[in-house]
Order: structure tokens, then sequence, then C-alpha cells
């Protein structure tokens, strides 16, 4: 078993630590990645294969060198089950609601609630994504990747058409206590996953942060939709919650590029 030290001049976010994670994790016999974004270093536990892996970060273009490798008896890497748990709680809670408020978003004819579970299901993929590539090959982690990004940029360009179709006749007004209730019942479910993912042992990791921003950003959203409720009853016109509808599909729309362009 050897242990590399590379250091990555241009990794200062999570989304260099997915691209690296996605172009090298699942091949070369490696056992462990240690990302410090901080001091952009990558320390790698693997078996042989050292110019290779360089190789492959180098063509990231990241600006990657080779600092030191070693041999080590480090051999037990196991999985921190506490984190996948929890993990798959988020997941658990964030698809839930997607079906909660895509049912009742479509009753209440609100496109506001309707966007909303889109990003629900949004985060579920990326959850989803890494959960099921745990120990898979890279082929399979662009696979999934692919299909999701695709699926949720498919959805979102539906939400689109649904909303200037919208905007072209004459709807009935949704209905905002429906529109506000649920966005209540999201909100409180977003804070609960954000609390669950602050307390993790493992919260300063690059993705554990980056699941909290999607998270805090649905906190956002989720006022944004009770807002939109609030305004389509004191403004009598369903304008405010095809607004919001059109914001938050452009966000799933971004997400959908981040996850293809992590595909490729």
């Amino acid at each position: 078993m050897l242990k590399s030290t590379f250091r990555i001049s241009q990794m200062d976010c999570p989304s260099e630590e997915n691209l690296i994670r996605t172009q090298i994790q699942g091949q070369f016999s490696i056992k462990k990645l240690e990302f410090d974004i901080p001091d952009r270093k990558l320390v790698i536990f693997h078996e042989a294969f050292l110019e290779e892996i360089s190789a492959s970060l180098q063509r990231l273009q990241l600006g990657s060198q080779l600092l030191d490798s070693e041999p080590t008896e480090q051999t037990d890497f196991a999985e921190d089950q506490n984190q996948k748990k929890l993990l798959w709680t988020v997941l658990g809670i964030n698809f839930g609601f997607f079906v909660l408020e895509m049912s009742t978003g479509l009753l209440s004819r609100s496109m506001g609630l309707v966007a909303d579970s889109l990003d629900m299901l949004a985060d579920s993929f990326v959850y989803g994504i890494s959960l099921l590539a745990i120990g898979g090959s890279i082929a399979k982690k662009k696979k999934i990747a692919s299909v999701a990004g695709y699926f949720q940029m498919l959805l979102a360009l539906i939400g689109f058409v649904e909303v200037i179709r919208r905007f072209l006749n004459a709807e009935r007004l949704p209905d905002f206590d429906t529109m506000i209730l649920i966005s209540c019942l999201a909100l409180i479910a977003n804070v609960v996953c954000l609390v669950l993912l602050q307390k993790s042992k493992s919260k300063e990791e690059a993705h554990m942060q980056a699941s909290m921003i999607f998270t805090s950003n649905d906190v956002i959203i989720n006022l944004g939709v009770i807002l939109a409720g609030l305004l389509v009853h004191w403004t009598d016109s369903s304008k405010p919650d095809l607004i919001i509808g059109i914001i938050v599909f452009l966000l799933v729309m971004q997400g959908a590029r981040r996850i293809l362009q992590l595909s490729k």
C-alpha cells in the first residue's frame, strides 16, 4: 500500500473535490482519498499505479503536483456507517417531500410547490448518486450522474413550458393556504436536515459542507414559496406563484448542468 500526497493548486471548493473523485475514485486500486481544501492537498492511499494516477490528475488541469509517495501499513478504511445512515436519512426526507409537494402542488395549481418539489428531487439525486456509486467504477458513476442530470433537466424544461402556458392563459388562482402549509412543513424538514448535517462529525468534509449549502438554499426557497402564497392572497393574482416557480426552475436547471459537467 502506498500513501501519496499531491498538491492541487486550483482546488479551492467542493466542486473540485467532486471532479477529482469522479475522475479517479474507483480506478487504480484506490482505497482512500483524503482532501484538505484549505491547504490544497490530496492524500491518496492506493496500490501501485502512481504514474497513472498522476497523469489522470494532470488531465483535470487543476495544477496537480506530486509532493511525496511512501509505503504505509494502514489498511483499515471502513466506511463511516453513521455518515452513510445520515445521508440515507436526508435523502429519504428530500424524496418524501418531493412526492408530497408535487402531488399537493398539482392539486392546488401551485407552480411554486411543483418547482420546489423538483428542487427536492434534485437534492435526492445528489445524495443518491453518492450512495449508489460507493465502491463502483468510474464508468458507473458517470452513467448514474448523466442519467440523473438529463432527467432533472427534462423535468425543469417541462416546468418552464407549463409556467409559460399559465402566463398566457387565464388560470384559476392557486390555493394559497395549501402553498403556505406545505411550504412550512418543507421548511421544517429542511431545517431538520440542516441540523442533522451540522451535528455530523464529518461536517468539515467538503461533500458534507456542500450538502449543508444545498439544504440552506432549500430553506431560502421554502421561504420564497411562503412569501409567494401570501402575495397570491394579498394581490388576488397567480403571478407571484408563477414568478417563484420560474426562479426555482432556473435553480434546478443550474443543478442539472453542474451534474452533467461532473459526468463528463
